[in-house]
C-alpha cells in the first residue's frame, strides 16, 4: 500500500491548513486508546470529510475507530485469504472506476457476478467492499466527493432475504455517522421489479442526507446524467476495462498487501481499556441490540 502524496493533496486543496491537520494528529496521538501509528494522511481525510471543523472531525474519527473496533463483521479479520474473503471475492464485482465525474467525484460499482444466492453473504461482502475503500482511499487520497453505485442486475429475492435487518443497521450507521468521505451520490442501476423490497430494508436507518443522495435508476440514461458512460466499464457501454477484469487486479492489489491490509486494520481500533473514562461497547453504538430477525419475503 502506497499511500498518497501528501504535498500533491494539500496542493489540490489548498483552503486545508496544513498546520490545523498537525493539530488534529497531535490530538489524536495524545488520546492513549489510539494508535501512535496514525498518520498525517489518514488524519487528512477526517479533516477533509468534515470541512475542516476540527471539534466535528475528533468527534467522527473517534466514532469511526470505535465503529470499527465493536462492528466485527465488517472490520475484524481483514485477511483476504479467509475462506469467506475468498468466496465474496468471487461472489461480487467491487471495482474503484478509473477517472473522474465532470466535478471531479471518484466512482465505486458494485456488482453480482455469482448469481447463486446460497453463496452470497451480506456481512462478508460488506466487510470486502470495506476493504477495497479502505485500499481506495488510502492510495487515491482526499477528492472532492465520492459517488457510490450498486448494480442490482441478476439480485433475486433470495439475496434480499439474506440481508440482516441489524446488519444493515450497522452497515448504514457506519456510512452516515463514521466514514470519512464527502457522499455525493448513491445509485441504484437495473433495479429489480421488488425495488420496495431492498428499500425497505434501508430506509429506517437512513438520515435525510442519505435519502437526498438516494438515486433509483430504471433507465441508464438516466444513470449517465450524474456518471458519464464514458468513464464506465465496456459492460456498461463505457470505455474502460470491463468489470471482471478490473475486479481481478483490484482484489489481486489486496492479495499483495494482505499483511499491509491487517496492519490497517490494527491502526484503525481503538483500546478500550486505555480509553480516558467508561469504555464503550456495541451497546453505546446502537442501544441494546434487539432480537433482529431476517426480513421475511413472501
Amino acid at each position: 500500500m502506497k499511500e498518497a502524496d501528501l504535498q500533491e493533496q494539500y496542493a489540490r486543496f489548498p483552503e486545508i491548513k496544513r498546520s490545523e491537520v498537525g493539530k488534529l494528529l497531535d490530538w489524536i496521538h495524545a488520546q492513549p486508546h489510539i494508535s501512535k501509528k496514525f498518520s498525517e494522511g489518514e488524519a487528512l481525510h477526517f479533516f477533509h470529510a468534515c470541512r475542516s471543523s476540527m471539534e466535528v472531525a475528533k468527534q467522527v474519527l473517534d466514532i469511526n475507530l470505535t465503529a470499527r473496533t465493536h462492528l466485527d463483521e465488517f472490520f475484524n479479520n481483514l485477511d483476504c485469504e479467509r475462506p469467506e474473503i475468498r468466496r465474496a471475492m468471487n461472489t461480487v464485482s467491487i471495482v474503484p472506476l478509473p477517472g473522474a465525474t465532470p466535478e471531479g467525484y471518484r466512482v465505486i460499482i458494485g456488482k453480482l457476478d455469482d448469481l447463486n444466492a446460497s453463496n452470497y453473504n451480506f456481512a462478508d461482502v460488506m466487510k470486502l467492499y470495506c476493504m477495497v475503500f479502505d485500499f481506495w482511499m488510502y492510495e487515491d487520497g482526499i477528492q472532492p466527493g465520492h459517488v457510490i453505485v450498486i448494480d442490482l442486475k441478476g439480485c433475486s429475492l433470495g439475496h434480499v432475504a439474506r440481508i440482516g435487518l441489524l446488519q444493515m443497521k450497522k452497515f448504514l450507521y457506519y456510512l452516515q455517522e463514521a466514514a470519512a468521505i464527502r457522499l455525493i451520490g448513491f445509485h441504484f442501476i437495473n433495479i429489480v421489479p421488488f425495488m420496495d423490497k431492498i428499500l425497505a430494508i434501508m430506509t429506517p436507518f437512513m438520515k435525510k442526507e442519505l435519502t437526498s443522495v438516494l438515486h433509483v435508476h430504471s433507465d441508464l440514461n438516466d444513470f449517465y446524467k450524474f456518471v458519464p458512460q464514458q468513464m464506465l466499464p465496456k459492460d456498461y457501454g463505457g470505455g474502460e476495462e470491463s468489470t471482471s477484469l478490473s475486479k481481478d487486479i483490484y482484489y489481486k492489489k489486496l492479495l499483495d498487501n494482505r499483511k499491509e491490509m491487517l496492519e490497517f486494520e490494527t491502526r484503525h481500533q481503538v483500546n478500550e481499556k486505555l480509553r480516558p473514562g467508561k469504555p464503550k461497547n456495541v451497546s453505546d453504538l446502537f442501544g441494546i441490540e434487539g432480537n433482529f430477525k431476517k426480513l421475511d419475503i413472501d
